[in-house]
């Protein structure tokens, strides 16, 4: 059996060759820079040689800043060490305000939007070396309606949304870290789909300045990378909270739950099978054994809750793109918002007050029962078609809550493509869900290269 390890070389589609610096994962390229075993223009070009290869397949991309970035790459070479992303290509999704690049929204009515600034997560990930290579496609506005992106694992299959290009440019090697955000599924989801891994901080742990809203109750930033170190170094950067780049390794055993929510039968076969397989992995590190939990009976409309909720401001949100632009926007977005525009005020404040209630329950539960949750990623491995993003209905409730996720590669469907897990962790414990998730990384097959073999 081939283990998956997190600094063993990760396997990309395209790519065969050791050689090739673009197969190197986010901590591994940075722990090379640092050494300066590699140069940063050498990996820009191996990142850009692949991309030449793949992109009109993939469709990952909006823009790029081919000669921006290898100028930057070539400053970094010649100067001192700058940060923990020193010298690293990274794709920002088109959600993300960017200084020297247009922000789409992937909406044509902002076609033409060239921001001054940069979001401030942007900045920050500049400030600690890293080198902005292009922007990654989102679906209209990071809602329903998808973008042009396929999942690199079969050309026919949908990556997941929102974060659509960013996912797939990650799991192609096109680049080692990209930028997402999350306001129902949109990490968890296409990281699941696409095979990588997907870090949904706590809620707030990244500033959204400068990022495109849809709900300012639910929005949170985060990011996508090969291993669990990598989504570490890129939420360290965004966030300025540099000690999650070190995760701590585990020294107790945890409590850790699989939870199958009230949802679950909405659940494939194929998640069945990785929730089992990613129990069994646990259990050398889970304190008394891995058992199935069941949240409080607060939880138990967790989606329902989160959706009218996010309708609301989703609506509040697009108030003027519906007065000024209403013939650009999707029909299937303007459902949306005559959707949300129907839920009264006072129905929207009673959802926040029910959300908080569910919050303090399954917060208290963590603190005291099971300190990390087991949850499915998506409803089975990503849908054969480029006309939907897949049902987000298994990440809503953990979303609303605020928990920190971060979702791993178990298992493979019935097509042969990825099948990803959950770990929910308590509110504000990001350390202890990263150490967990490391850990159970190595206990892990890697399915996507046994499938390859």
């Amino acid at each position: 059996m081939v283990l998956f390890h997190e600094h063993k070389r990760i396997s990309c589609k395209g790519i065969h060759s050791l050689k090739n610096l673009a197969n190197l994962s986010a901590s591994q390229a940075i722990k090379a820079l640092a050494q300066r075993e590699i140069k940063a223009e050498d990996l820009l070009l191996d990142c850009l040689n692949q991309i030449g290869l793949r992109e009109n397949h993939v469709h990952a991309w909006v823009s790029l800043a081919k000669e921006h970035a290898l100028i930057t790459a070539r400053e970094l070479d010649r100067g001192a060490f700058r940060g923990i992303l020193h010298g690293l290509p990274i794709g920002v999704k088109d959600l993300f305000d960017t200084h020297d690049l247009p922000t789409y929204y992937g909406s044509p009515i902002y076609g033409n939007n060239h921001p001054v600034c940069d979001a401030v997560s942007v900045s920050l990930m500049r400030e600690a070396g890293a080198i902005v290579l292009g922007k990654t496609v989102t679906t209209e506005f990071a809602s329903f309606k998808p973008g042009p992106t396929c999942n690199p694992r079969n050309l026919k299959h949908t990556p997941g949304g929102s974060s659509s290009g960013s996912a797939a440019a990650v799991a192609d090697c096109m680049v080692p870290l990209a930028t997402g955000s999350q306001t129902a599924a949109s990490i968890i989801r296409p990281a699941s789909y696409c095979g990588v891994v997907g870090y949904k901080p706590s809620y707030g742990k990244i500033s959204t300045g400068g990022v495109k809203s849809l709900s300012v109750s639910l929005d949170t930033l985060g990011a996508f990378g090969r291993t669990v170190s990598d989504v570490a170094l890129g939420v360290a950067a965004m966030s300025t909270d540099h000690d999650l780049a070190k995760i701590d390794p585990l020294d107790h055993k945890v409590r850790i739950g699989i939870c199958k929510t009230s949802d679950f039968a909405m659940a494939q076969q194929e998640t069945i099978a990785a929730l089992s397989l990613a129990a069994f992995a646990a259990k050398p590190f889970a304190k008394g054994g891995v058992s199935e939990i069941t949240l409080p009976h607060s939880c138990d409309k967790l989606s329902e809750i989160q959706t009218q909720i996010m309708l609301f401001e989703m609506a509040k949100s697009f108030t003027f793109e519906k007065l000024n632009h209403l013939d650009q926007i999707s029909t299937t977005l303007q459902t949306i918002i005559q959707r949300g525009d129907q839920i009264h005020y006072q129905q929207y404040s009673e959802a926040l007050t029910q959300a908080w209630r569910a919050g303090v329950d399954l917060g208290g539960g963590l603190k005291v029962q099971n300190e990390i949750l087991i949850a499915p990623s998506a409803t089975g491995e990503a849908p054969n078609t480029l006309e939907q993003t897949g049902d987000p209905i298994f990440s809503r409730g953990w979303t609303l809550m605020g928990l920190p996720c971060i979702n791993l590669t178990v298992t493979t469907g019935p097509q042969g493509l990825p099948v990803g897990v959950t770990l929910v962790a308590g509110p504000r414990r990001d350390r202890l869900l990263l150490s967990v998730a490391h850990a159970l990384a190595q206990n892990l097959s890697d399915p996507i290269a046994l499938n390859q073999a």
